[in-house]
C-alpha cells in the first residue's frame, strides 16, 4: 500500500454511515465522517417520535467503525480544486476523496401561511420541536397531516392510534407508489383508526392559518395542529460549492456516483442524482448507494475502474399504528406488484426492516466490505431508463422508508 489516502465523508445518514463504514477496509485510508449531531437519526421512525412511541435515535456506537472519526459540525462550502471542505465552526478539512451524503430534509412548501403555521417532521430537530405541541393540545383538538406518502400514512395512523381525531389530505392519490389493491388496504386500516382521508385533485392544500386548512375545493378543514409532510427537499451545499446539480440541487453524478466535474467527489443517497437519473428517495436505496459510492473510492485507491450503479428494490413497507402494518412488494425496478402482506404481519415485516437496518451498518461496522445488497442486480429496466433519458424522459423520486 501507498501513502495514507483522506477520505471525507459529509452527511452521517444511513448512505453516509454505510460509506464511511465500509471505507475502512483498507488500513491505508483515513475517514473522517461530519454530521451535524452526535447521534445516528433512524429517520424512518420519525412519525413514532411524534407519536410517542420512539426516540428514533440511536447511538453512533452502535453504527459507526471505531476506525471513523466521528467530527460534530456542519460544512458551509466544499472547495473541489483545493480538495478541502470549511466547517461552520471554522477551519477546514483537507481531503483526498470526499463522499458527499447530505441527505434531504423538508421542502419550502409555497404554500401561505405553511411555513408559518404548519409544522414539517423531515429532520430529527422537526420531529422534536413537534412533540410537545401534542402534549400541550388536547387529544380531542382537530389534527390535519397534509400529504399522503409513506410518512404522511404512517403519522396519520401513529396520531391516531394514540387517540387523535385526524383527517389526512392527499393532495392526490392515497400513497401513490402503492398497486390499487394495496392502497385499498391502507385505506381499510385508517378508517378503521378513525383517519378522515380525503384525496383527489380537489385536496391539495391552497392556505394554512393558525387553525384552519383551506383546500383547492374550497372547503376549510379546522385544525388546530398541522402536520406537513408533502414534498422533500436536499441542501443546497453542492450548488453553492458551484457544483453541478439537478433541479433539486441533487449532485450529478454519472452511473459510479462520482460527480460529473470531479473525479474525487461521489455522491451517495437522497444527495445524488446518478445520470440525472436519481432513485426514489429511501433508506432502501440510500445503504446501497453508501456501498457502492465506498466501492468507487476504494477502487480509484486501487487503481481499478469502479464498477456501476445496480440497484434493486423489493417494495415498500409503510408502519400503520403499531399493530397494523402493510408491506408492497414491487418488481426489482421498483415498480409496485399487486402483491402485498398487510395487517399484523405487515407490522411485524415493517418492524423488522427498521431493526435490519441498523443491524445491516452495524454488521458493516464490525466487518467492512460484508454488505453486498447493491451488488444484486436491479434488472434491465435503468439501462432502459437511462436510454430512455437521453432522450428528455424525466425522473421523479420520493422519499420513503
Amino acid at each position: 500500500m501507498g501513502a495514507n489516502t483522506e477520505v471525507v465523508v459529509i452527511g452521517g445518514g444511513y448512505a453516509g454511515v454505510m460509506a464511511a463504514n465500509r471505507l475502512t477496509q483498507r488500513d491505508d485510508v483515513t475517514v473522517t465522517l461530519i454530521n451535524p449531531r452526535p447521534d445516528f437519526v433512524h429517520r424512518i421512525r420519525l412519525h413514532q417520535l411524534v407519536g410517542g412511541t420512539d426516540s428514533a435515535v440511536v447511538d453512533y456506537r452502535e453504527v459507526l467503525a471505531e476506525g471513523v472519526r466521528l467530527v460534530v459540525d456542519t460544512v458551509t462550502t466544499i472547495d473541489a480544486a483545493g480538495r478541502a471542505v470549511t466547517r461552520a465552526s471554522g477551519g477546514t478539512l483537507d481531503y483526498d476523496y470526499l463522499v458527499y451524503a447530505v441527505g434531504s430534509g423538508s421542502a419550502d412548501p409555497g404554500v401561505p401561511g405553511a411555513a408559518e403555521h404548519a409544522y414539517p417532521i423531515a429532520t430529527l430537530e422537526d420531529a422534536q420541536r413537534l412533540r410537545p405541541v401534542f402534549d400541550a393540545t388536547p387529544a380531542t383538538a382537530p389534527v390535519t397531516v397534509v400529504g399522503a406518502g409513506p410518512t404522511g400514512i404512517e403519522t396519520a395512523a401513529e396520531l391516531a392510534e394514540a387517540g387523535r381525531t385526524v383527517t389526512l389530505a392527499c393532495g392526490g392519490v392515497l400513497g401513490p407508489y402503492l398497486h390499487r389493491r394495496g392502497r385499498r388496504a391502507v385505506a381499510r386500516r385508517l378508517a378503521a383508526l378513525g383517519v378522515t382521508v380525503l384525496d383527489g385533485p380537489g385536496t391539495k392544500v391552497t392556505a394554512v392559518t393558525g387553525d384552519t386548512v383551506r383546500l383547492a375545493d374550497g372547503r376549510e378543514l379546522p385544525s388546530r395542529v398541522t402536520v406537513w409532510t408533502a414534498g422533500f427537499g436536499v441542501p443546497d451545499l453542492a450548488a453553492r460549492s458551484g457544483l453541478s446539480t439537478d433541479a433539486l440541487g441533487r449532485l450529478l453524478t454519472d452511473e459510479t456516483l462520482t460527480s460529473v466535474d470531479d473525479r474525487r467527489i461521489v455522491a451517495a443517497g437522497d444527495s445524488a442524482a446518478p445520470s440525472g437519473l436519481p432513485l426514489r428517495m429511501s433508506c432502501q436505496a440510500a445503504m446501497p448507494l453508501g456501498a457502492r459510492a465506498a466501492d468507487t473510492v476504494l477502487s480509484r485507491i486501487a487503481g481499478e475502474q469502479p464498477s456501476t450503479l445496480n440497484q434493486v428494490f423489493a417494495g415498500q413497507c409503510i408502519s400503520l399504528g403499531r399493530r397494523d402494518g402493510i408491506f408492497q412488494f414491487a418488481h426489482r425496478s421498483d415498480v409496485a406488484l399487486w402483491f402485498h402482506v398487510d395487517g399484523r404481519p405487515g407490522a411485524k415485516l415493517k418492524e423488522l426492516v427498521c431493526r435490519s437496518i441498523v443491524k445491516h451498518l452495524a454488521g458493516e461496522a464490525r466487518k467492512p466490505g460484508a454488505y453486498g445488497l447493491h451488488r444484486v442486480s436491479g434488472g434491465a429496466k435503468r439501462r432502459e431508463l437511462l436510454r430512455a433519458g437521453r432522450a428528455g424522459a424525466p425522473a421523479v423520486a420520493e422519499r420513503t422508508a
